[in-house]
């Protein structure tokens, strides 16, 4: 599934910015679409994921600051940051891919599907 990713910017620390994740033409239908970023100098990491169930899923450093959801009929999904740190400083992606097991949801290489980065930049 192609993926498109918007939103990013530049946000003071405390803020708040609200990315979206979009798949034209396409459903997300029986995927996991996931967010993961990429610091300056870091490994890429898994930041939340959504299962086609809905289950949602948090990397420890983004609980309770983050949230992804998804709206079906935009074909849409979404990661709202708020209160936001200098470490959240990084490119973010949307990745997604069909029948992702349970144990492998946090792992990068478990997604086929990317889309382009959106940097999102923290000022402190």
């Amino acid at each position: 599934v192609q993926l498109q990713a918007s939103g990013g910017g530049l946000a003071q620390a405390g803020g708040f910015l609200r990315l979206s994740c979009a798949a034209p033409g396409r459903t997300f239908s029986g995927y996991t679409v996931a967010w993961l970023r990429q610091a300056p100098g870091k490994q890429r990491e898994f930041v939340a994921a959504m299962r086609w169930s809905g289950t949602t899923h948090y990397a420890d450093s983004v609980e309770g600051r983050f949230t992804i959801s998804r709206d079906n009929a935009k074909k849409t999904v979404y990661l709202q940051m708020n209160t936001l740190k200098s470490e959240d400083t990084a490119v973010y992606y949307c990745a997604a891919s069909h029948s992702v097991i349970l144990s492998n949801v946090g792992v990068v290489g478990a997604y086929k599907d990317w889309g382009q980065g959106t940097l999102v930049t923290v000022s402190s």
